[in-house]
Order: C-alpha cells, then structure tokens, then sequence
C-alpha cells in the first residue's frame, strides 16, 4: 500500500508514465479517498468542471498566464496515460474533493518575472562595465559590477539567452541525475531506460508506491550530505518554496476533518512531504512572496511537445508508445470500447477483449507499424510482423525481461523489416514512437475574444488545426482559398505562426498560386493573448498592430513592405492609409536607395491588384512618382562609391528595374518609363558611376534593344582598353554580363569585342585580369560554360573592330537561306516583341511574297 501517516496517503508517480498511471487507479479504487491533492497549480481548480466534458479530450495542457505580461505563461500538460489525469478522472467521477497544492503561480510566476528582470539589468550593468573598461580609471569597476548577479542566476544564464562576461567560478563537483546510480548499479545505461522497464512497462501494482517512496528517501539522503543539488542553488530555492506550500495544504486538508487524503505527487517530493518540518517553519519561508495577477485556461497539447526532445523537463521519450501500453492494459475495457482519440483507427481493428495485454503490446504495435509502411508505400508482409514478433520475444528473454520493451522490438524491426536499414525506423520513431497528435479543448472554456474569432474562421474556412506538418495548395481565383489566404496572412502579422509561405515549383506557377506549410503548436495558445491586445478580431488586431509597428522614423521600404503585407491581409482601409503615408515620404526625401528599395514591394501590390481583387489606381501613381525620383538622382547616387556599395546599389537597381517592368504601359507609365531610361543612359554613357554600375546600365539598355549592337562595341572598347585599371575592367564586364552567358553566346559583336580584348592583353595584364575574370564567369551554369567552350572550338573570333561577321565570302557563306529565314521574322517579331529594326522589317515583307518563294524553292 502506499506510504501514509496517520490519515494521509502519499503516491509517488512519475509526471506522464502509463505503469504509474495503472497502479494509482488501483490504490485509489482500493483506498476509496475523501479527498484528492494533486502536485498542479491553484490556479487550475477553476478548469476542474469541465473534466468531464467530452469535448476535452487529451493530450491537454493548463495554460497559466500573467495578465499584464502574456508572454510570462506556463503549461501543465496532461496526457491519457498520465497518472494526475487518470486521478482527476477518478476523483470527478467520484464526486471527491480535489485541490491542486503546488506552489501558486501568483507567487511563482512572479518570482520568475523579478528574476528574469534582476538578470537583464546584470547584463547591462556587465556590458556598461565592459564598455567603461575602456578608460583606465575605471577598469577595476568592471568585476565589481558583473558580480552584482549571484551565481545562481549565472548558473541559469544560459537557458535565458544570457551570457555574461565574468570571472568563471571555481570548478565544482556537479551531481548527476541519481537515478542514474541506482540505473547503473541495476546494469541499465541510464535511469530513464531503468524506470521504463521496472515502472511503466510492468503490470498493476499497489506495491509500486512503497517503493518509489524508499527509493527517493535514499536518493535525497544522499545528496543532502553535502548540501548541493544537481540542478544548482536556485532550483533547490524554488523546490523549497514548492513543497513548503505542499505541506501547508496538506495541514489545511487534515483540519478540514477528511479522514482519507492521498497526495498524488512528483515521487521526489513524498520525502520533503513525510519530513518533520513546523508550520510555522513553513509559514515563515513563505511569507512576503511578490505576487501578480495571473489567468488560467485549458489549451490543446501534443506528443511531439510532450516528448523530452522539445525540451520539456518532465517529458517522456516515447509518448505513442506509452499510449499503446496504456492501451494495451485497459483489459477490463477492450481497446475497442475505448474510443481514444490519441489512437489512430488502423490500430483499433480486430482487437479482441480476451487477447492478452502482452500479446497486444508487441504484436498490436507492430501492427501499427506494419499499417504505416504500407501507407509509406514500404513493404511488410505479415510474414515480417510474424517474425518480428518471434524474435523481439526471443530477445526478451535472452535478456531476462518477460516481456519485450520498445528497445526489443525496435531491434527486431531493424532486423527483419527493414533489412538492416536505420532509415524507415526514424519514420516509425517520428509516426508512432513520438507521434502526431493534437487534443482537443471544450468550446466554453476561458478564452480571449481573440482566440474565440480565430476558431470560429478555422471552422468556416474548414482549416483544422493539426499537429503533423501539411502543405496547403491555395487557387486565390476561388473565393473560399483567398479568404484562407487572407486569413493565414492576418495571423502572420500578429505573429501567430500557424502557417509558414512554402515553395512548391509545381503549384505555384502564376499570382494566383499559393502554398502555406501549416502545423499546429501548443505555443501559439500564447501567442494569442499576447496578440489579443491589439484587437477582439483577426482584422482589428492585425491592422492595429501593423499600424502600431510604424512610427515617424519608419524608412519608405518598411512602409512599402507593409503596404505589401496589409494588401495580402486583406487590409483595404490600412493599405490605402499607408500608400498616402508613403506618398508623403517619399515627396520629402532624397535618399535614392530607399526610393529604389520602396519599389519591389509596392510592384508585388500592383501586381497581385487584379487576383486580389484590390484597386491599384491610387497605388501606379505612387509607384511612377518614386521612378521619377529615383531616376532623377540615381546618376548622382552612383558616384564615388567603393566595390562593396557599388555591389548593394547594383542590387537595388536591378529589383527596382524588375519592378518597373511589371507596370503597366499606359501614359502616365511611359513618362515614368523615359525618365528611368535616360537615367540608366546617362549611367552607362559617363564616367562618374562604378564601373561596376556602369557595365549593368550598358546590359539593361540592351536588353531592352536601346543600344545597338555597335553602340555596345564602342563601349567594349571604351571600357575595356588597354588604359584602364584592371580593377574597374573586370567590374564593368562583370556589371555587363549580369551573371548571364546568353548574350556572349548570342551577339556575335559582344563575342568579337570580348575576345579582341583578351588576345590584345599581355603577360603581365593578363595574369593580373584572369582571377576577376573568372570570377564573373564563375557565376555561369555549367551549360553556359559548356556552350561556351563550344562555341571557342567552333567558331574562332579574331577581332571585334566590325560590328559583326563579314557574311559573303565563298568559304564564310551562312548555313542557311536567308531568304527563307526571312519569312519567319513577321510572326516572330510579333509573338516575341522583338521590336526589330524597320529596314530588316520590310525585306521581311517582301519575302513574303510567296508565289516568288515558291519559285525559288
């Protein structure tokens, strides 16, 4: 039975164990209690009503909150298999009296908030010291201000991102988990695989709790005789103050004249709550905490959060797993009559009642995995699962366990399943192991106005909340995917997470595509009532919060990306507010890279207008006034600058560039049109700008067929003579190719001029060019470097002093009719936009004649 004094009962479990959880049944049913204590917080009694509602269904978690700072919260999570839970289940449907006894997160969380604020205010005194360490006089004040934070919270430092610069204290002996030594001493690697196999995975057992309580008295008395903890100062500060206020409610339950009482608890707190400690000693050690005012709610919860890997402190390694075993021993039940939710339906078939829990947890779980590597497409016969299933047992007992554990049954999945191959069982592990499962929470429980819009839109736009990774493919042409659209964007600006932008190359071909990666977790319960402050709906809180986001200081490319980010929220009245704040801006200012900056942004609005369904008439006229400004002072901007500032302006002129061309050709568009190209010609034409900016104005203005291929030779020779800086050769022929071979392979001119330079180059110029370059040619994809080396062999170029190829000769006749080529150029020239020259354009027509084609052919 377990350890008692007088009218009180003490259980010892471990937070989430399935053997705990069937033993505490057991010693609950047998002992009948009148009144129920359980390790949790106060706080949470409140939530106690609805554990009887169906639509509260595990794993969940009791959210407590600071009112006046959200993001200071903490979660209790409850699982199926965890012994509080099943006790609370009891104890509800008993009708017994139940309290939780921790200590409250009034006085915790606030206890945790003035530290956190104790450990900002070291790190900026430390990083004042450090600064101060500058000037002689003061460099002996600096060790006297770092030490202003106590060890202890040096000691937790690191988990708070804190790393603070001082004298590293003298090296001490840390203690290990002390479960360990009794797992070492029993032949296991570690406690957690000890207390696995001799707790969790065994059958029902009132004994269990006598055990326990024995086990962690030795373990404590250990440690006490040094007087540390493994965990450091401020952990044995807190614990103190934990089960101080344990105690004191188990006084309080005793008066109140309850004759049964069983404490459900951390096993490592029944020897501090059996010790002989005063009340007043207790009374004493509590008095004076600081306290705040905190919130409490019920909120979703998974396995994969629920597992030690997520960082949680008292997490289990394998929670699917421990639901199977939980599972498996409700014999009195039958897996069929539990209708779990945490239990895939696969696994629930052609379960019969009399099938004996240790055949159900090895041949069942292997059916699961079977079930889930024919879904995977992997082969697993039944043959595999048979033997599987044989040699997991024969491993059991060549170990002296009596039944298998997941180590055994891991070990012969590798073996006969997946034939040796670790990969299929990290799938397993990631599926089943560990598991994704999302529970669920009443629709009456205590919620922000925030968070009640948020679910009502999940519903209505049919998005449930998963706890596995899902992409979602959304066609903004149907109204119910840009509602989805809008709504994944909203809850993007409040930092609300949800949803990620994926690229998926085969579903996001045109502006009417989208994709969002979408997994639920547990975390964003917080992140909603912090962004509940901001507005009781998804639309009031976004645009108040993007709004709140911008001040006077904001620069015109922040304001552009907001107009960006509000018009994909669906923002109408906060778009237009801020396309008239950035017209403002931008009148005033004359910073030529925040211009350039504003316009993607701004080009991404215009863009998506129509699919949007946005009026984008206000938004062209913003767009051409800052084309004007940026090309009035871009040629001015360009000067004197370095290879790094010349290297970002390039980038910015070439987005800005991109972005011009999205607008469309209409009047006003045009004038916006002229003046950005008169600014690119007078960048390439000069000689103030970066040659680097040089060479890429020369390339845009032919690319857009403003320059002639002549045009362009005498700018070659210009650029890159034999006078000129290596330096500045390279960077223009860098600027000019733009990472992009096709014109060398293209325009005979442009092939002529580069190879006349480099064959006119000597020894010495040559080795100090050949690094940059390769550099610019580096860039290339191994096709256009292929294609290149090709047209080197095939056709040897020996000089660009014409603007192209001498064509007549016998032996340099075209190998083709150009006749017959010139028959196509009307239907290319208007399927492509060629906008070719007028003389070529009427031989074109004239060629058509087809009767005197016809004749020639």
């Amino acid at each position: 039975m377990a350890t008692s004094a007088d009218s009180v009962h003490f259980f010892g479990i471990r937070h989430h164990g399935p053997g705990c959880a069937r033993s505490l049944l057991q010693a609950l049913q047998a002992l009948q209690p009148d009144c129920l204590l359980v390790e949790g917080p106060p706080e949470g009694e409140v939530l106690l009503p609805m554990l009887q509602s169906a639509e509260l269904r595990p794993p969940v978690a009791m959210l407590v909150y600071m009112q006046d700072e959200p993001s200071q919260a903490a979660f209790y999570p409850f699982a199926e298999f965890s012994p509080e839970w099943q006790a609370l289940q009891w104890a509800s449907r008993q009708g017994v009296a139940t309290r939780f006894i921790d200590l409250p997160q009034t006085h915790g969380m606030a206890i945790e908030f003035a530290r956190r604020e104790a450990l900002k205010k070291a790190a900026q005194e430390a990083e004042a010291a450090v600064q101060a360490a500058a000037v002689p006089d003061s460099e002996q004040d600096a060790p006297d201000v770092a030490e202003a934070a106590t060890l202890a919270d040096m000691q937790d430092g690191d988990e708070h991102g804190l790393q603070l610069d001082i004298p590293a204290p003298p090296p001490q002996h840390l203690h290990r988990d002390p479960l360990d030594w009794l797992a070492h001493a029993a032949g296991f690697d570690d406690g957690e695989s000890w207390w696995n196999r001799l707790v969790e995975e065994r059958g029902d057992s009132e004994a269990l709790f006598e055990s326990i309580g024995e086990v962690m008295t030795a373990a404590r008395e250990e440690l006490s005789k040094d007087g540390e903890h493994w965990r450091g100062e401020e952990y044995m500060k807190r614990e103190a103050l934990r089960e101080a206020h344990m105690r004191q409610c188990i006084r309080e339950a005793t008066k109140a004249g309850h004759q049964r009482i069983a404490v459900v608890c951390g096993a490592w707190h029944v020897p501090a709550l059996k010790a002989s400690v005063t009340a007043k000693a207790d009374s004493a050690l509590l008095k004076g905490l600081p306290k705040a005012k905190v919130m409490a709610t019920w909120a979703p919860w998974t396995y994969r959060n629920l597992a030690s890997s997520s960082g949680y402190g008292a997490g289990v390694t394998s929670p699917g797993w421990y639901q199977h075993l939980w599972q498996c021993y409700q014999s009195s039940q039958g897996l069929e009559s539990n209708q779990s939710q945490t239990l895939d339906g696969k696994a629930q078939v052609a379960i019969k009642n009399e099938v004996s829990p240790a055949t159900l947890r090895t041949a069942g779980w292997l059916t699961r995995v079977a079930h889930l590597l024919r879904d995977k497409d992997l082969d697993c016969s039944s043959a595999h699962i048979i033997e599987a299933t044989r040699l997991a047992e024969g491993l059991a007992a060549l170990r002296g366990q009596p039944m298998p554990g997941l180590e055994e049954i891991n070990e012969a999945i590798v073996t006969v399943i997946c034939m040796g191959e670790d990969a299929p069982l990290r799938l397993i592990d990631e599926e089943l192991t560990v598991g994704h499962v999302l529970g669920q929470v009443p629709a009456d429980v205590p919620q922000v106005p925030l968070q009640r819009d948020i679910e009502q839109q999940q519903k209505s736009l049919r998005l449930k909340p998963e706890a596995a990774s899902k992409l979602l493919a959304l066609d903004l042409r149907k109204d119910t995917d840009l509602a989805r659209s809008h709504f994944l964007h909203r809850l993007r600006l409040l930092g609300i997470d949800w949803g990620v932008r994926a690229t998926d190359a085969q579903r996001n071909r045109g502006t009417f595509r989208e994709s969002w990666q979408l997994q639920w977790e547990p975390e964003l319960a917080v992140r909603i009532i912090e962004a509940s402050v901001h507005g009781a709906t998804v639309a009031q809180a976004a645009t108040a919060k993007l709004r709140s986001s911008l001040t006077t200081e904001t620069s015109l490319p922040e304001i552009a990306q907001a107009i960006d980010d509000a018009l994909l929220a669906d923002l109408p009245q906060l778009v237009e507010a801020l396309i008239a704040t950035l017209a403002q801006r931008a009148a005033t200012t004359g910073d030529v890279a925040q211009l350039l900056q504003a316009l993607p942004p701004l080009a991404n609005v215009y863009r998506y207008g129509s699919v949007r369904q946005t009026d984008t008439a206000l938004l062209a006229g913003v767009i051409d006034s800052l084309v004007l400004r940026a090309a009035i002072g871009l040629p001015v901007a360009c000067m004197a600058m370095d290879e790094d500032a010349a290297a970002a302006m390039k980038t910015k002129v070439l987005a800005a560039h991109e972005a011009l061309r999205l607008r469309t050709s209409d009047g006003q568009a045009q004038q916006a049109v002229d003046a950005w190209r008169l600014a690119l010609r007078s960048l390439a034409m000069g000689d103030a700008a970066a040659a680097l900016l040089r060479g890429m104005a020369c390339r845009l203005l032919l690319d857009e067929q403003l320059l002639e291929s002549a045009e362009i030779v005498r700018q070659f020779n210009r650029n890159l003579s034999l006078g000129a800086a290596p330096m500045d050769v390279a960077a223009w022929l860098d600027g000019f190719l733009n990472q992009q071979a096709l014109v060398l392979l293209h325009d005979e001119s442009i092939w002529g001029a580069v190879d006349a330079w480099l064959s006119g180059l000597g020894k010495v110029q040559f080795a100090q060019i050949l690094p940059l370059v390769r550099r610019s040619f580096s860039t290339f994809s191994n096709h256009e470097r292929q294609s290149l080396g090709d047209k080197v062999k095939r056709t040897p170029v020996g000089g660009a002093a014409a603007p192209g190829p001498a064509v007549g000769a016998a032996d340099d006749a075209a190998p083709w009719d150009e006749s017959r080529a010139l028959l196509a150029l009307p239907v290319l020239n208007e399927l492509l936009g060629l906008n070719l020259p007028h003389a070529l354009m009427g031989q074109a027509q004239a060629a058509t004649d087809f009767d005197a084609a016809a004749a020639k052919v």
